[in-house]
């Protein structure tokens, strides 16, 4: 029986059709050809394959680049006025208030950008916990750690929460704990994904028992 729901952020609470994950990639971009002296194309392929490595750009900032200050970055790729393009959404607040279990979201992001999505949704108080990337030490999903870690600070288990997120990895790696998870696959990038998948989040109540 599921007692919980975790649910990604970024392109899964909100439509990929706002681009704002896009705006956030190409502000990554942005700042490595700018850091690092290199050109849009050669910092396109940097992020590329550093993502087929690390979670984050953070976490190889950090760990191949040796940053000590990640905050200069953060603030460049999650400038203040970040959400302003995302509309009030009155049918989501409805549908996750309707489902009468306690809602945590886990992000790759950090909190400023969780709280100004969130904010702008009018969702914020619908969640009982926020774990942000920082909270996380800078490891985030898949990792199992940082699954562990949220559901001890929960008190469930994997068998017991539902995790929602549009990255196939990120999924198949809570699936790999023994954890009940979904795609959110809105734009049917994955027609041969071979677990659970839906394409609207209002889909997620026929997982929930």
């Amino acid at each position: 029986m599921i007692r919980y729901i975790l649910f990604d952020l970024d392109n899964t609470l909100y439509s990929a059709h706002y681009g704002l994950e896009d705006n956030v990639s190409r502000r990554i971009i942005e700042f490595l050809a700018m850091h690092f002296d290199f050109s849009l194309e050669e910092a396109e392929r940097q992020h590329r394959d550093l993502l087929k490595v690390y979670s984050t750009t953070a976490e190889w900032l950090i760990t191949e680049k040796g940053f000590t200050d990640i905050e200069p970055y953060y603030a460049a790729i999650h400038p203040v006025g970040e959400a302003d393009s995302l509309p009030r959404n009155p049918q989501l607040r409805s549908f996750l208030a309707s489902l009468h279990l306690p809602l945590a979201v886990l992000t790759n992001s950090p909190k400023e950008h969780a709280d100004r999505i969130l904010d702008k949704l009018a969702i914020s108080d619908l969640f009982t916990r926020v774990f942000d990337i920082r909270w996380n030490r800078f490891r985030g999903k898949p990792a199992p750690e940082t699954f562990h870690r949220v559901l001890d600070v929960l008190g469930t288990a994997p068998e017991t929460t539902l995790f929602i997120d549009d990255i196939p990895r990120c999924v198949e790696g809570y699936l790999a704990l023994g954890g009940k998870g979904l795609l959110l696959d809105e734009p049917d990038a994955y027609p041969s994904y071979t677990h659970d998948r839906i394409r609207t989040l209002p889909e997620l109540t026929g997982f929930i028992c």
